[in-house]
């Protein structure tokens, strides 16, 4: 049987083809996106280092524009780290205090759901929440 006219590759040919032969990763070879990997890489590695920020619904956007009410980098910052803390005990639905402003926010989408100045609270009830952040 001559095995060697046939359309099928023996032993050697393919050790040859995928054993021996040694490629190099290039990791400065240019993506589609016209960067390396080791960019690519790098910048996704910043993005996991940096914490998310918690975004704004409508609602919450508009109960703090209609209040005249801008949040400091240092207050947005305690809301961030107060979300973070209830997301990693377990709570969907936060209250989250800072200074005299009230935060609902859903620690699973990142969201402020509403807002809310000290004026607002003078009742001190707070419904459809399953735990609260002090910060």
């Amino acid at each position: 049987m001559n095995v060697k006219n046939s359309q099928f590759l023996s032993i050697e040919q393919l050790q040859d083809q995928y054993l021996n032969r040694q490629q190099k990763v290039n990791t400065n070879a240019k993506l589609p996106s016209g960067m390396t990997f080791e960019e690519v890489l790098q910048k996704q590695q910043a993005k996991e280092i940096q914490p998310a920020r918690v975004k704004f619904s409508k609602h919450a956007a508009g109960r703090l524009s209609d209040r005249n009410i801008e949040l400091t980098d240092e207050q947005m910052e305690r809301l961030d780290v107060g979300t973070k803390k209830a997301g990693e005990k377990g709570i969907r639905e936060s209250l989250v205090l800072v200074d005299e402003l009230a935060f609902i926010v859903n620690t699973k989408n990142n969201m402020v759901i509403t807002a809310m100045d000290q004026t607002e609270t003078n009742e001190n009830i707070f419904t459809n929440i399953d735990g609260a952040v002090i910060i």
